[in-house]
């Protein structure tokens, strides 16, 4: 049997649940591919399902390797697979919101749910972009359809998913405010936002008025900010709330108000990794890593993702390339 590193958890609690394992190096059924993984993105996603919440509804009861965000290298493609061969440098975001197992060194996932990675990337940089990205793409294009001159508030711009959002905001031709503190503002304008509203200093619907498009990366769980959010909307505008979704009592809210409210889950989708990625080396978006850490101290990487106000992503390295 050949094994491999790997971080799981036994029972649902804080940080300290993580712990390193050997587990079975898995093998690639048809139309999958197996890749060492290099690195692995850290989401808030992967917080909450340690601790109970999250995505453990469909994972179950512990053990599990969390981890969606992975980056590294195709080791070996099982029966049918057309699209990518071994030794290609991939990227993507398998099984979600299944278990993937990316804080280890090898997944196995469909290949059509991985793109190539973006030559102008590193592994770490890389391996932060495809959960965040494509929930920002998903709901920017996929949802909203969102159309030059548009007006979007993004809520939390500056983290992982909220910076990706305000560049493809921008990207789309978008006017792009966003809710952030006053120390991520000077680094927001220059990935493109129009305007920036300090939270922390002003209620953001007494000064944000006319809004198509809100992307509220925060939630009714903190400070009612779903809520809150419709009555910045225009007539027809659209609420799309990620953590805590829309509730019954929201939408009917929204109706009533003229506006629309919805909730949102990203999934896998290679092709879109692969525009992203165009973007990514066409020098029209960026990813922004705060820190990375060996695969060995996830537990350190998830206290610093719970201590909150991180710009942009956390990245664990798993293996060298």
């Amino acid at each position: 049997m050949t094994t491999m590193r790997a971080i799981s958890q036994d029972v649902f609690g804080g940080p300290e649940v993580l712990r390193p394992v050997l587990l079975e190096r898995p093998r690639p059924l048809p139309t999958e591919v197996l890749v060492r993984v290099v690195a692995a993105g850290v989401n808030p996603v992967d917080a909450k399902t340690r601790a109970g919440g999250g995505m453990a509804a469909v994972l179950g009861e512990p053990p599990f390797v969390l981890g969606w965000d992975v980056c590294g290298v195709v080791e070996e493609t099982g029966y049918g697979v057309h699209t990518l061969a071994v030794g290609d440098e991939v990227y993507g975001m398998p099984w979600f919101p299944r278990q993937a197992g990316a804080y280890a060194e090898y997944v196995t996932a469909p290949s059509r749910q991985f793109a190539r990675k973006p030559r102008s990337l590193g592994y770490e940089e890389a391996a932060a972009v495809p959960l965040a990205a494509l929930t920002a793409w998903q709901i920017l294009v996929d949802t909203a359809d969102l159309r030059p001159r548009q007006r979007v508030l993004v809520h939390a711009a500056g983290g992982g998913v909220g910076h990706f959002a305000v560049q493809i905001a921008k990207h789309l031709g978008a006017h792009v405010v966003g809710t952030a503190r006053e120390a991520k503002h000077e680094w927001l304008r220059g990935l493109g936002a129009d305007e920036l509203v300090d939270y922390t200093a002003v209620r953001f619907e007494e000064v944000v008025r006319d809004v198509d498009l809100v992307v509220d990366l925060v939630g009714d769980g903190h400070d009612a900010t779903s809520t809150r959010s419709l009555d910045v909307l225009r007539p027809g505008g659209l609420l799309v709330a990620v953590p805590s979704g829309a509730s019954p009592e929201l939408a009917e809210l929204a109706a009533e108000r003229g506006v629309r409210a919805t909730g949102f889950l990203v999934e896998p989708d290679g092709p879109a990794l692969a525009r992203i990625g165009e973007l990514v080396d066409a020098g029209r978006l960026s990813v922004e890593v705060e820190e990375v850490f060996p695969l060995e101290r996830a537990t350190a990487a998830h206290e610093r993702l719970a201590a909150g106000r991180t710009s942009g992503k956390l990245v664990l390295r798993v293996i060298e390339a």
